[in-house]
């Protein structure tokens, strides 16, 4: 699985590398380590990044945030016995040691996995009692795959996972909107509509973009959702 993901998040960015600009800022290429890649399924709707993860083992090692993000990616691995992070995957003793992704991420997401799809229901619970999963109790009823979506939804949300990227990770408006400014706008870039979108002006001509058009119970009226460039867009 770590081998699947690495390669595949190497190959975006080989594509980022080739279209980024440099009028863009701060590179854009995705790196796990910065809270930039989530894993999961968006088909049974969970996901996660290793922020959260890292958040759980920084308060249980002792360790800084930043510093346990590093070791949940690449060639990091924890001596369980000998109570210390190696770089290298063989232990003093000569035991083989696992990923520290495999270890403290992928292996509890599998192990719940495989325990609610073969109805293992007594280590299904002990989990979800160690992990602090609250499920409704119709949801305590369910088999299969429709019990691992209701535990994995409210273990490991695939839209808390997306949300925080977008707060977290993506630029502002003041900052994207410089670079993006011409290929939002038809019309030159330099003239006064231009350069208000560019600059995010809220006193520069209104210029909005209409995405949805959401029919109202009046007959021909709608409710239009849009999002606002620049300007101030009000009744009237």
């Amino acid at each position: 699985m770590y081998l699947n993901f690495n390669r595949v998040i190497e190959n975006a960015n080989v594509i980022i590398a080739t279209y980024e600009a440099d009028d863009m800022g701060e590179g854009q290429q995705v790196d796990p380590t910065k809270g930039t890649v989530a894993f999961g399924s968006a088909l049974f709707g969970w996901a996660f990044t290793l922020t959260r993860f890292a958040r759980i083992y920084a308060n249980k090692f002792n360790v800084d945030m930043d510093k346990m993000m590093s070791k949940l990616w690449g060639d990091n691995f924890y001596d369980a016995k000998g109570k210390k992070w190696s770089i290298d995957e063989t232990a003093e003793d000569g035991t083989n040691l696992k990923r520290c992704f495999v270890q403290f991420i992928m292996e509890p997401i599998v192990r719940l996995c495989r325990n609610i799809m073969d109805g293992n229901k007594e280590a299904v619970w002990k989990m979800v009692n160690t992990l602090e999963i609250q499920l409704k109790p119709e949801d305590r009823e369910k088999q299969g795959k429709d019990l691992l979506k209701a535990v994995f939804q409210k273990w490991i949300n695939a839209a808390d996972a997306l949300l925080e990227m977008i707060v977290m990770k993506l630029p502002s408006p003041a900052v994207a909107q410089r670079y993006r400014a011409a290929y939002l706008y038809e019309g030159p870039i330099d003239d006064v509509c231009g350069q208000a979108i560019k600059n995010c002006d809220q006193k520069g001509p209104l210029m909005i973009f209409i995405s949805k058009m959401v029919p109202t119970n009046d007959k021909g009226r709608f409710y239009a959702f849009g999002r606002v460039f620049s300007g101030i867009v009000q009744t009237g």
